[in-house]
């Protein structure tokens, strides 16, 4: 009688697989292959887990120094049992850790109220880091007037909005309560890939989200339309201080200058 196809082996070594990927989610819970002794299972649950630690530690810093080990701890641990992962890709792993904090953890489940926002905050830095996307670098005139001409932004420049003011928290500052008003932030990358980022206040935070609507008007119109949402006696004064923050921000390649302008084309001759 002939050996059977290589189908139940296979199946087989699936439930073999399966059912170690379990024992190391899950090590109290579910037992581990019955031919793998346990010396060589604790060397595999520690080398994992903590090698998964190790990367969410250093990808989230501030969270980690808030937390003592004994909430640290078994909330890598729950991470490491429940969450599904999109991604295989370790450099994508800080992605998977906020989508967990964010939907599969309730705020108030033995977590600081802004757990989620710091964690967000914490990854941004990240993803723009590693970001593929190139600065733009043609069309533009790195010297031009801000106000005379458009300003262009950079495309690595993001604008963020908290409750809570994840920039300042710390060992030493754990507000357990919303502030009255918004923490307004950008963070941006650099020609020299450097991350970096600024506070803002409202009128610089809604000069930032014009500039992303706009890619048409001149400093000085952009100016002028938020001195009129802010019913400013003066529009001058905000003219004025708006081309001071447009400024601090091309110092900074957060405004990479103004559009070229287009030379007309001569006509050809015949």
């Amino acid at each position: 009688m002939r050996p059977s196809s290589g189908n139940n082996t296979v199946k087989s070594f699936k439930d073999v697989q399966h059912q170690f990927t379990r024992h190391m989610r899950d090590p109290d819970n579910e037992p581990a292959p019955a031919d793998v002794e346990d010396r060589r299972m604790a060397i595999y649950r520690d080398l994992l887990y903590r090698s998964v630690e190790g990367l969410l530690a250093n990808s989230f810093p501030v969270l980690r120094k808030i937390l003592r080990d004994d909430e640290w701890h078994p909330l890598i641990r729950h991470y490491f049992k429940n969450h599904l992962s999109r991604t295989p890709l370790f450099p994508k792993m800080p992605r998977e850790f906020l989508r967990y904090l964010q939907d599969e953890r309730e705020v108030d489940d033995g977590l600081y109220p802004f757990v989620r926002e710091l964690a967000h905050y914490e990854w941004i830095e990240t993803a723009l880091a590693i970001d593929s996307r190139e600065i733009r670098e043609g069309g533009i005139d790195e010297t031009g007037d801000l106000l005379a001409g458009i300003p262009v932004l950079n495309e690595l420049a993001w604008p963020l909005v908290y409750a809570y003011p994840v920039h300042r928290i710390s060992p030493d500052y754990l507000p357990m309560e919303k502030p009255e008003q918004p923490t307004y932030l950008l963070v941006y990358r650099n020609r020299r890939h450097d991350v970096g980022f600024i506070e803002l206040n409202p009128v610089a935070a809604r000069l930032i989200d014009c500039l992303q609507d706009s890619k048409s008007k001149t400093g000085k119109e952009i100016l002028m339309n938020i001195a009129d949402e802010l019913a400013h006696p003066d529009p001058e004064v905000v003219i004025n201080g708006g081309r001071d923050i447009l400024e601090g921000m091309r110092k900074k390649q957060i405004i990479l200058g103004v559009e070229q302008a287009v030379s007309p084309r001569a006509p050809s001759g015949f």
